[in-house]
Order: C-alpha cells, then structure tokens, then sequence
C-alpha cells in the first residue's frame, strides 16, 4: 500500500513510499483493530519534519511515514475486540507509551522520557497511508453526524488540553470563576481554541498577525469572539481595554507574544504556553516586571504538549455541541483538500505557501 514519507534529516524527501498491508494478527492478543484512512490532515510539524527541523524513525527504518492527524472507518475487528465494529469512524491518538511512570499509568503525555513515541513524527510510522492497525484503547470513536469534520480532531483536543489543564490547576483556589480569555493566534488550533472558549461561556478576545477581513477573522467573530491584528494595535493596548485576561491560550509560534502575553494576564491567571518556537532565539524581555506580577499575583504559566485520551473525548463533544450551536463553522475551517496521496506535494505547497489556508488536509479514499 501507499504511503508518504520522508528521510529525516535529509531536507525536502518527502516521496511515495511502499508499505506492506498491516494485519489484525500484527496486535497481540486477538485485540486488532484495521481502519481504512479516509482523511489525514497535515500542519506545521509536517512542515517542519519535511524541512528535516526534526523528526525520529522507526527502529529499524531509514524512512518516516507522516501525518498524526487521521480520520478513518473501521474496517474489520479481531474477535477480541468488543469496543468497534466495522463501519465506525474512529481517530487514532498519536502518542504511545514509553517506560516512564507516566506513560505506565496511561498518561503518556505527560512522559519524562528522553526518547516519546509519536506516530508520524519520533519512533513511530504515522497515517499518511491507505490503513493501519490499532489497538482499541488508541482509538477515539467519532459519531457518523461528525464524519465531515472528524479530521480536525487532533488539533482540537490540544485546545481542549491547554484549557482542561488550566481548570485542573485552579483548583487549587477551591472557586475560580474565569469570564476573559485571549487566544493568542488565529490558526488552526487558535481557532479551536476560541470556540472552546466560547461554548464555556468566555468572553474571548483572539490576536494575530493579519488585518482584518480574512477568514480566520471572520471565523473568530461568527463566534462572538473580539478579533485583533497586532499589525493594528499593540498587544497591552487592547489588554488595557479588554483585559486583564484569566486564562490566555499562546499558539501564536512567536516567543516575544508568548512573553508580552504574560504582561496581560490576570491576578489568579492561567497562561497556557503550546508553541514550538525553536531553540536558537533569543529575546530581551522585561524579566523583574513579569517574575514580581506572577509572585504577587499567584499567576500560572504552564506548557503543554500532545493530549491525554480524555481531551480527545472531549473535543467530540465540543464538536457536537458546536454542530448546534455554530452550524457549519467547523467545515469553513476544512480549506485546502489535496486527493490522493499520490498528489502529495501539494500538500507541502499549501502548506508553504501564502494560500489563505486555514486547514490543509489529504482525502485519502471516498467518505
């Protein structure tokens, strides 16, 4: 079967790959589970992994397949298997355990290890291919009313992570009653994260780079959420206005607006850093102001990565609840469709490019 893949370390190797078909026998225990890709989306790690920034083969492989955003059917179920059945759409989750006590207790995203596992992208072939086979506890089910959107899935559940863990961390204060967020970038995952915010209540101010109209700002107000361009206005000016904010959402892939939004948060406040901005740069930034403000305001930075099964569980619902609430919101964010894997560099040139793009995605067979 097809799959793209790339040499990492090895810039711009992204090629057609042959793998061979997977079986249910390849999981122990009569507990196989086959899925038919039917759509796998890509984004800036994929970007990134092509331009050789990282990015880990499989032992035993000089190739990596890509893609950690997949949406399938399942196909067949070994007899052990009681929690699928052929027909359902189902998500895998992308990470998988190591040997920490984190990843032995199911919480993998969390792990202290070195070396993390992470289909399509360190130690583990991903989903940009025609099937795979899972075990059930990797798999999220998707309900057929959500098929069409199914494939934001991953990037949704990294929102739902980053707000998930800013209420497991004030509940420290026994009562914390949040009502101003920011989400800093109007991506894919910023986007999500507005609408997270906003079907819990929060009024909602999202930054970005562009002015204002494009789709994305379009996208932030069709939820009653504030769009700001930081071309227009400084950040601490419409914090001034807005602000203080309780919980600030950072997925700008910028340092200086990760920092600068630590100077907006409120007394109490949650600053949830996901960016990946590199470890070469350097920046100059008012160190004693933000150290005295988060001492004496019981302020919280926290950084998160990947997301735990739960958040995955609960981007479906959102998405449920977003079908009802914003119908059709979620599809005007499914922009760039490329079909067929063998048409995959186009994916890479959408994704490169300066094309309006909110999500670039592969429709690898028919729904």
């Amino acid at each position: 079967m097809k799959a793209v893949a790339v040499f990492p370390g090895r810039p711009n190797s992204a090629h057609l790959a042959e793998l061979p078909m997977p079986s249910l026998r390849d999981v122990p225990g009569d507990r196989g589970v086959l899925v038919k890709l039917l759509r796998v989306g890509v984004d800036g790690t994929d970007r990134e992994i092509h331009a050789a920034e990282y990015g880990t083969a499989p032992e035993g492989s000089d190739f990596l397949v890509l893609g950690h955003e997949s949406f399938g059917r399942v196909e067949a179920v070994a007899p052990g298997v009681t929690e699928f059945q052929p027909g359902d759409y189902v998500v895998a989750t992308v990470r998988r355990p190591g040997t920490s006590l984190y990843d032995r207790i199911g919480m993998q995203d969390m792990t202290t290890d070195e070396v993390y596992y992470e289909h399509g992208i360190s130690h583990l072939h991903g989903f940009l291919t025609e099937y795979y086979v899972e075990q059930p506890e990797f798999l999220v089910k998707v309900p057929p009313g959500l098929q069409h959107v199914g494939v934001l899935l991953e990037p949704m559940s990294c929102a739902e992570k980053g707000i998930h863990q800013a209420f497991e961390i004030q509940r420290r204060l026994r009562v914390w009653q949040p009502r101003r967020a920011a989400v800093m970038g109007a991506g894919t995952i910023g986007l999500l994260a507005t609408l997270a915010l906003r079907l819990r209540g929060f009024e909602v101010t999202t930054f970005a780079r562009s002015a204002r109209p494009t789709l994305n700002s379009d996208l932030v107000e069709a939820l009653g959420a504030r769009y700001e361009s930081l071309r227009a206005r400084p950040l601490m000016e419409v914090a001034r206005e807005f602000g203080p904010f309780d919980l600030i959402y950072e997925a700008s892939t910028s340092a200086a607006v990760a920092f600068e939004s630590a100077l907006a948060l409120a007394r109490n406040g949650v600053l949830v850093l996901t960016s990946v901005t590199g470890a070469g740069g350097s920046l100059e930034i008012p160190a004693d102001r933000i150290n005295l403000e988060f001492v004496l305001g019981n302020k919280v930075m926290v950084g998160i990565a990947n997301a735990h099964r739960e958040e995955w569980e609960m981007g479906v619902r959102d998405f449920a609840h977003a079908e009802a609430q914003y119908p059709g919101w979620l599809t005007r964010l499914l922009t760039h469709p490329v079909h067929g894997l063998e048409n995959f560099p186009l994916l890479f040139d959408r994704l490169t490019t300066s094309c309006g793009a909110v999500k670039v995605y592969c429709e690898v067979a028919p729904m």
